[in-house]
């Protein structure tokens, strides 16, 4: 059995590289090729854009993939949203489609855009959006640089942000919201009815989730006298109770925890003070729980 796994191309495509990579999954590309090499023979990999691996995915032509839920419901698809993994090219969050506007437009909701042209490559959310509020504006599909056409173009455009930087640097407004939407990882139907596939499928997304929850996070481990082990384990903010383990000698314990990378050059010289010793972080990669 072999797994047909669509990865997206474009612009999540680094990010999710680097995610399969935490999650154990050694995949290598090559320029001019849409078949990535993965060091994991029950996978083969295509690379598709997100905009399209829904309908793939619906047709049986890759049993799986990764791709928006933004295009799922764009194409209105018929697939198993098998989870939700909560990163993007950037920062790993949440996406938001917005309707903008420039920062001197008059416009100020989406009653004002009535018989206007939005330009934007959502046609189909954004078509539904504005008729779910009773607005007739004229939905344009912009194949790119879609901020680039305001105000000649379209007095308004619907694009995807995941920071606001870029909206903010042509000088747009954020109207609305128009759609949040998260990476998915989805399959084909008949695929997720197949119990050998599905466990391989299930396998995958427990390994992404795992690499996931240890974003930002590392390990310390130390050695703490026994009766200092309450005053070091105060200083503590752990995932869970830290691990505590007897060491050689019955004076001394091996504290092990987890916690947020951005609290180490705060914790760890509160730690020495407390009385820990041989402090050591370490990377993770991955965080099942």
């Amino acid at each position: 059995m072999t797994l047909k796994l669509g990865l997206p191309k474009g612009s999540l495509e680094n990010a999710t590289i680097e995610l399969f990579r935490r999650a154990g999954f050694l995949i290598t590309t090559a320029p001019r090729s849409y078949f990535p090499a993965i060091d994991d023979p029950g996978i083969e990999c295509m690379l598709v854009r997100a905009q399209e691996m829904a309908r793939y995915v619906e047709d049986g032509a890759l049993d799986c993939g990764l791709t928006g839920r933004d295009w799922v419901i764009e194409n209105e698809a018929d697939v198993h949203a098998v989870t939700d993994l909560v990163y993007a090219k950037q920062s790993f969050g949440k996406v938001r489609w917005v309707l903008a506007v420039p920062d001197g437009s008059p416009v100020r909701a989406a009653t004002d855009l009535q018989g206007k042209i939005v330009a934007t490559e959502l046609v189909g959310v954004t078509k539904r959006w504005f008729a779910e509020r009773g607005v007739e504006a004229r939905v344009e599909f912009s194949w790119g640089a879609t901020e680039a056409k305001l105000p000649e173009l379209a007095d308004a455009i619907v694009e995807v942000t995941e920071t606001g930087s870029s909206l903010r640097a042509n000088k747009l407004r954020v109207v609305d919201t128009v759609l949040e939407s998260t990476t998915q990882f989805i399959a084909n139907t008949a695929s997720w009815d197949d119990p050998t596939k599905r466990r391989k499928m299930q396998d995958i997304v427990m390994l992404l989730h795992g690499a996931i929850a240890a974003l930002d996070k590392v390990g310390l481990m130390m050695n703490v006298q026994v009766a200092r082990l309450d005053t070091v384990l105060d200083v503590l903010p752990a995932l869970r109770k830290p691990t505590v383990s007897q060491l050689s000698d019955d004076g001394w314990v091996a504290v092990n925890t987890i916690l947020d990378e951005t609290v180490v050059r705060e914790i760890i010289p509160r730690l020495k003070e407390a009385g820990a010793q041989g402090i050591v972080e370490y990377p993770l990669n991955k965080i099942v729980m």
